[in-house]
């Protein structure tokens, strides 16, 4: 098990005693601090100057009711959140979710994450996360309307193209992101495109941004595979989830010549050992807003359907495993299944989605592994992206910006190989990846001063 530097011990103490109750924040911090002591002992200043202190905590933390009235005419409340966690390389950027599962704890966690991700594409942005415990599932396009104004009343105080721009995360699309920008736009009297990102084309959004964050979870793969003389060409692969991640991820594997043969839901998880039919999984769950089970009802031989807690989606082997769907999904027995049947690369498409004994497990077996925070980072590059275009009020096609996203993504994974290398850890993509997106935060903070 990979141990905290000593001298790092008391700043982690202290974040614990200063957040308890939050253990998705703990497991985060730990994660980037068990990296760190090469760090400060190539670099004192970090330590000495209190920047990792600083860097722990969030700038500003914003929680507020959320009012909003059901079809039933009756009144509800939910809570919502906005975590500014870090503005040293531009304004906060990071997106918003609505789950049931969140509170503050797990908008830092992502909020934290997000401020390495963001400094790793090496855009001019900054961290921030936010959400509600709202559950969008089940409501009516008029209640998720009036959720979202209400939702935007509060938050429109606290963002814009210079301090925080939101996109959408788990629970919010095209259509929530819509209804958030015709509130902030109707309060504040302004068309200011490049305070949302994911923004329908017909209003400033960016094209190949719903495909980002699985394009370029696959790049990585690709450039991982590449350095070690592969390639996914062949390979099997499975993907959990079924939203726009994984859909993307998978159709990019499917290019590369990958044979991807399960994905999942929150109800389970289906096999087909020919390889997944696309443009099926995409029908049932964008048009149908179905359950993932319909797969082998439909198309039958040759698949079949476990349900959530029978098993899971880690038991199927494959030698390249994607996971897309949420945080903590995999954890070290389904990493141990994946290492007993092969598995070449894992790497990760949402938010922290392997447990630390799972990526304690991947990285003593010397399998590919990369982190969220490098690996899914096309998502967030696109939505900078998108803000660039905003701010010059052009407008991209859908090959330039696939184009771009390819550079960003490659460049990421190669400043993780070689911060991992000038660290002594050839090939460990977590350590170059938390050592290279803290040491680019941290050294602009030092520039900024004690703020």
């Amino acid at each position: 098990m990979t141990r905290i530097d000593e001298k790092l011990e008391p700043i982690l103490t202290t974040v614990k005693e200063r957040n308890a109750g939050e253990p998705e924040f703990h497991q985060a911090v730990i994660e980037v601090m068990e990296s760190l002591g090469r760090v400060v002992a190539k670099h004192p200043q970090f330590l000495e100057e209190g920047l990792i202190e600083r860097i722990c905590e969030p700038e500003r933390q914003i929680i507020f009711r959320v009012p909003w009235i059901d079809d039933q005419n009756q009144v509800r409340i939910n809570r919502g959140f906005r975590v500014q966690f870090n503005s040293a390389l531009g304004p906060y950027k990071g997106g918003i979710r609505f789950h049931p599962s969140v509170n503050v704890g797990i908008i830092k966690f992502l909020g934290f994450e997000q401020t390495f991700k963001n400094a790793l594409t090496t855009m001019p942005i900054g961290g921030g996360k936010g959400g509600s415990d709202f559950d969008p599932k089940g409501r009516s396009d008029r209640e998720i309307m009036r959720f979202c104004q209400s939702f935007m009343t509060e938050l429109h105080r606290h963002i814009g193209e210079y301090t925080d721009v939101p996109a959408g995360d788990i629970g919010v699309g095209g259509r929530e992101i819509g209804y958030m920008f015709g509130q902030y736009k109707r309060l504040t009297n302004r068309y200011e495109a490049g305070v949302l990102t994911g923004k329908g084309l017909s209003y400033g959004g960016s094209r190949a941004r719903p495909e980002a964050t699985g394009f370029g979870l696959v790049f990585f793969v690709r450039s991982m595979l590449e350095a070690h003389g592969d390639s996914i060409d062949g390979k099997t692969a499975v993907v959990s989830g079924s939203g726009n991640v994984a859909c993307f991820a998978i159709r990019k594997l499917q290019k590369y010549g990958a044979k991807v043969v399960a994905c999942s839901d929150s109800s389970g998880y289906v096999v087909d050992e020919g390889g997944l039919d696309l443009d099926l999984v995409r029908e049932i769950k964008e048009k149908r807003r179905g359950r993932i089970s319909e797969y082998h009802r439909i198309k039958g031989t040759g698949t079949y359907f476990i349900e959530a807690g029978k098993g899971a989606i880690w038991d199927v082997p494959c030698e390249i495993a994607l996971p897309c769907a949420t945080q903590n999904e995999l954890n070290g027995k389904h990493a141990a299944n994946l290492i007993r049947n092969g598995v070449r690369v894992v790497a990760e498409g949402a938010n922290m989605p392997c447990t630390p004994d799972a990526v304690e497990a991947l990285r003593r077996s010397h399998v590919l592994y990369a982190p969220g925070k490098a690996a899914n980072a096309g998502g967030v590059a696109t939505s900078a992206l998108e803000m660039q275009q905003n701010a010059s009020r052009d407008s991209w096609t859908f090959d330039q910006t696939v184009e771009r996203l390819d550079e960003i993504m490659t460049n990421i994974h190669d400043v993780c190989a070689e911060t991992a290398e000038e660290y002594g850890a050839p090939g460990d993509y977590v350590l170059g990846a938390n050592i290279a997106g803290f040491v680019r935060v941290a050294d602009a903070m030092r520039a900024l001063g004690v703020v």
